[in-house]
C-alpha cells in the first residue's frame, strides 16, 4: 500500500465513514494588484494523490499597462500545472521554451532535478485591459522522477478531450478518465478535469482512482446531502462512489487526484523533494547563481534578473 495521509488508523469504519474526509477552506494571498486562494498544501491535507500545490489565480482585472509579472525564479521535484478560464500568460523557461497559454490549453513543466522559469504579461497583451482567471497545481514527482530530466509539454485546447451531455461538458487536462485519454503524459497515475455543468446535473468521480478531490470554482455543488460554494476543496475517502450535483445556479468544479506516492514529500519555497537534503542541496545551488555551470540556468531571453533565494 503506498503511503496516504487520509489513512489514520484511528479513523471510523464501516456506516462511521463520511462521505466527505476532508473540506478546506483556501487561504487568501494578495500577490500585488491580484489574489490568489489556495487550497493546497493545507493542514489537514498537504495533497490530492500527487497533487501538492493548488492556487486559484484570480479573477482580476488589469488595467493598461499592468498584469502577472513573475520573474525566474526555479523548481526541483514537482511539475507544474497551469490551466487558465481567463487571460493570458507568457511562459519561458531555461530550456528555451518560449510559450504563452490561453484559456482551455495546458502547460505541463516538468522540473525534475532542476529548471527556471518566468511567468508574466508582456508585449501586446499589456497594451489593453485584461483579466485574468485560472489555476496553477503542482504535482509532487516520483522517487524516479525527482532527480531526472528537465521536460515542458504543451497541449492546446483543440487536443484536450471534451465530453459533453446531460448537461455536463468536461474537459480532460491530464490522465485516463471516463474514458478519455489526455494526450500530456505524466509522471504518475493521475487525473485532472474542467468540469461544468449545468443546474442540477450530476457527475460522479472516478471510483478506479486511489485519491480524489474536486475544488468549486464557480456555483455550487451538493454531496451527500450537503452544499459546497465556490472557493472550496473537498476531499473524498478511497473506494467511496461519490457523485457532484450541481446547485441552482450550475457549477464549474476542477476534479483531481490519482495515486498517492510511495512516501511524504518536504516543500519549501519553489522546491518539493522526499528529502530535507535534496532541499538544501537546491537552496545551494540557488544562492551560488552559477548560471554557465551550475545546477540552475536563467531562461533565455528572460536572464536580466531573477527571484532572489528567501
Amino acid at each position: 500500500m503506498s503511503w496516504n495521509p487520509a489513512l489514520d488508523p484511528h479513523c471510523p469504519t464501516g456506516d462511521d465513514i463520511d462521505a466527505i474526509e476532508t473540506v478546506i477552506v483556501p487561504r487568501a494571498r494578495d500577490l500585488g494588484g491580484f489574489e490568489v486562494r489556495r487550497a493546497l498544501p493545507a493542514p489537514k491535507r498537504q495533497m490530492v494523490g500527487p497533487f501538492i500545490f493548488f492556487d486559484q489565480m484570480g479573477p482580476a482585472e488589469f488595467l493598461t499597462g499592468k498584469g502577472i509579472d513573475v520573474r525566474p525564479h526555479p523548481h526541483i521535484g514537482l511539475a507544474t500545472v497551469t490551466y487558465l478560464h481567463k487571460g493570458a500568460i507568457h511562459h519561458r523557461d531555461s530550456l528555451g521554451t518560449d510559450q504563452w497559454i490561453r484559456p482551455g490549453a495546458v502547460n505541463l513543466m516538468v522540473s525534475g532535478y532542476g529548471i527556471t522559469h518566468s511567468e508574466r504579461v508582456d508585449g501586446e497583451a499589456l497594451k489593453k485591459r485584461h483579466s485574468l482567471l485560472g489555476i496553477q497545481t503542482w504535482v509532487a514527482l516520483s522517487a524516479g522522477a525527482e532527480d531526472g530530466a528537465a521536460s515542458f509539454r504543451h497541449a492546446g485546447k483543440e487536443e484536450l478531450p471534451l465530453l459533453e451531455g446531460e448537461g455536463k461538458s468536461v474537459r480532460v487536462i491530464l490522465g485516463d478518465v471516463w474514458g478519455a485519454h489526455a494526450p500530456v503524459e505524466t509522471t504518475s497515475e493521475m487525473f485532472y478535469a474542467d468540469a461544468l455543468l449545468e443546474a442540477g446535473a450530476a457527475i460522479p468521480l472516478p471510483a478506479n482512482q486511489e485519491d480524489r478531490g474536486a475544488y468549486v470554482l464557480e456555483g455550487s455543488v451538493v454531496v451527500a446531502g450537503q452544499e459546497f460554494d465556490a472557493g472550496r476543496m473537498m476531499v473524498f475517502r478511497p473506494g467511496d462512489h461519490i457523485s457532484l450535483k450541481a446547485g441552482s445556479q450550475g457549477a464549474r468544479v476542477m476534479l483531481l487526484g490519482g495515486a498517492t506516492l510511495e512516501g511524504p514529500r518536504h516543500i519549501w519555497w519553489n522546491f518539493v523533494a522526499s528529502s530535507k537534503e535534496r532541499i538544501e542541496d537546491a537552496k545551494e545551488a540557488w544562492r551560488r547563481g552559477d548560471w554557465e555551470q551550475g545546477r540552475f540556468q536563467l531562461p533565455p531571453g528572460d536572464d536580466a534578473d531573477f527571484i532572489p533565494l528567501p
